[in-house]
């Protein structure tokens, strides 16, 4: 049974830096895409990014290009989510996930291999 941990939310002001951590357990996750999806208050569960198993291959949406960058280990069956130039729109509960590398892409949730419980950011105006 795989489980996902993500740390590293908190409260930063518009314009702060926040790196999230996701970290892997109960089976390697080498031949999984891992990424981030985020749910604001009040409205509907979005992407933010993914990364290849390889770690090669990164997909951005387009509120976050620029700004966020992902990254993994693969030794420590991690990834991260480094985010800069927070907007208060960036406020989100932030989950992590692991499954293939389309299923991202076109939003499958269910088709995803594991979930993250959630970690809050709050950018402040």
């Amino acid at each position: 049974q795989v489980q996902l941990i993500e740390s590293g939310g908190g409260l930063v002001q518009t314009g702060g830096s926040l790196r999230l951590s996701c970290a892997a357990s109960g089976r390697t996750f080498s031949n999984d895409a891992m990424g981030w999806f985020r749910q604001a208050p009040g409205k509907e569960r979005e992407f933010v990014a993914v990364v290849s198993w390889s770690g090669a291959i990164t997909s951005y949406a387009d509120p976050v290009k620029g700004r966020f960058t992902i990254s993994r280990d693969n030794a420590k069956n991690t990834v991260n989510l480094q985010m800069n130039s927070l907007k208060p729109e960036d406020t989100a509960v932030y989950h992590c996930a692991a499954g293939s590398y389309r299923s991202f892409l076109a939003s499958e949730y269910s088709d995803l291999d594991a979930w993250g419980q959630g970690t809050l950011v709050t950018v402040s105006s």
